[in-house]
């Protein structure tokens, strides 16, 4: 059941990805930006954790769960280390991601012939 929710939950996401780039007209990366921010407000109301535990990688994989982890950190660490805390929590806990989207994009760009 859990597939059905995660697949159900992340096509969601998706959905309202596509909405803004069709119907609002928002470029990609206007998109993507939202999509972010919507990960983030929800994860400042205590929203994104639940649907988590819910829809498993159906809430983790879609891009709203990068602004998850960004506010997550930032309030954990806020709560340890104070005002400091802030930015210092937002790299703690997405420096993997960024660091392997870094590596596999100059590997990428390495193996692949750009054109144009």
């Amino acid at each position: 059941m859990i597939f059905l929710w995660a697949f159900l939950v992340g096509g969601f996401i998706c959905l309202i990805g596509q909405f803004l780039m069709d119907v609002v007209k928002l470029t990609p990366a206007h998109t993507m930006s939202a999509l972010v921010v919507l990960g983030a407000i929800l994860d400042g109301f205590g929203l994104y954790e639940p649907l988590i535990n819910f829809a498993g990688a159906g809430a983790t994989v879609p891009i709203t769960s990068f602004g998850n982890a960004l506010v997550h950190g930032a309030i954990s660490e806020a709560k340890t280390d104070g005002i400091i805390g802030i930015i210092t929590g937002i790299f703690e806990v997405t420096s993997a991601g960024i660091s392997a989207a870094i590596i596999f994009g100059f590997f990428a760009a390495v193996l692949a012939r750009p054109k144009g």
